[in-house]
């Protein structure tokens, strides 16, 4: 499971850096835009330079309207600006067709632009909330537009959390079926360390948090802390050693 963690500037950049052995992927952001809020072109430029050239940075589009032209703009901005994974998170869009349009268009506009960008497919766990795409249907999106990733995030940060909206059994339905569309599943959502377990039980490629390494746990006032990040990776290993311990006898069997 690899750890991506997501810094608001190029000062909490560089902790994440201080920390760089124990996190894989690090994302831009912007909070104070949404849940998958766009940063700025130079702030991915600046944080693509402050983390170590083998750590992928990822960069969020933003939480975009059904506008597929301006979203492929604004995904092949990211990947100008040095990003080599493309979130895009399909709030505005109310059907699967809708975000197929979308991602279509992300996929071309990224990968005729750089061939190896890892472009990911982001729905939301609350999309009930807001009216966007059902969470299950995410994987198969993903696929049929051609994207890398399939990911579930929360769109309104209340305190709520991932499987507050999507319980365990249904997180991993939605793992398998990224899986067995041939992509990658991303879960993030206030994912705290208390979750892990379940995350990795369920086959989760990739997890995504913010709070859980701040200060006092708080995304929007607290500041990623090295120490913090280190912390989490430990109880990730953790975890993926138990399950590792747990899956070799019955192997045997």
């Amino acid at each position: 499971m690899l750890l991506l963690i997501s810094p608001d500037g190029v000062e909490e950049a560089l902790d994440c850096a201080q920390a760089a052995e124990h996190l894989d992927i690090v994302d831009v952001k912007k909070p104070d835009e949404g849940s998958l809020g766009a940063n700025f072109p130079w702030v991915i430029r600046e944080i693509r330079t402050a983390v170590p050239a083998d750590k992928p940075v990822s960069a969020t589009v933003g939480d975009v309207p059904f506008k597929p032209g301006t979203v492929a703009q604004a995904a092949l901005g990211a990947a100008v600006s040095g990003a080599t994974y493309i979130k895009v998170g399909l709030y505005g869009c109310t059907t699967p067709e809708q975000a197929v349009e979308v991602m279509r268009g992300v996929v071309r506009a990224v990968k005729e632009y750089r061939p190896d960008a890892f472009v990911v497919a982001s729905g939301y766990a609350d999309a009930h909330r807001i009216g966007c795409v059902n969470p299950l249907a995410l994987p198969d999106i993903a696929r049929r537009s051609g994207a890398d990733a399939a990911m579930l995030d929360t769109a309104i940060k209340d305190g709520t959390r991932l499987f507050d909206h999507v319980p365990p059994d249904v997180c991993a339905e939605f793992v398998r079926r990224a899986h067995g569309a041939g992509l990658l599943a991303a879960l993030a959502g206030s994912v705290r360390a208390a979750d892990l377990g379940a995350l990795t039980r369920i086959g989760t490629d990739i997890v995504g948090v913010r709070g859980a390494v701040c200060e006092g746990g708080d995304r929007n006032s607290g500041r990623i802390r090295p120490e913090l990040v280190a912390a989490f990776r430990a109880e990730m290993d953790r975890h993926a050693r138990e399950q590792a311990a747990t899956a070799a006898p019955a192997a045997a069997g």
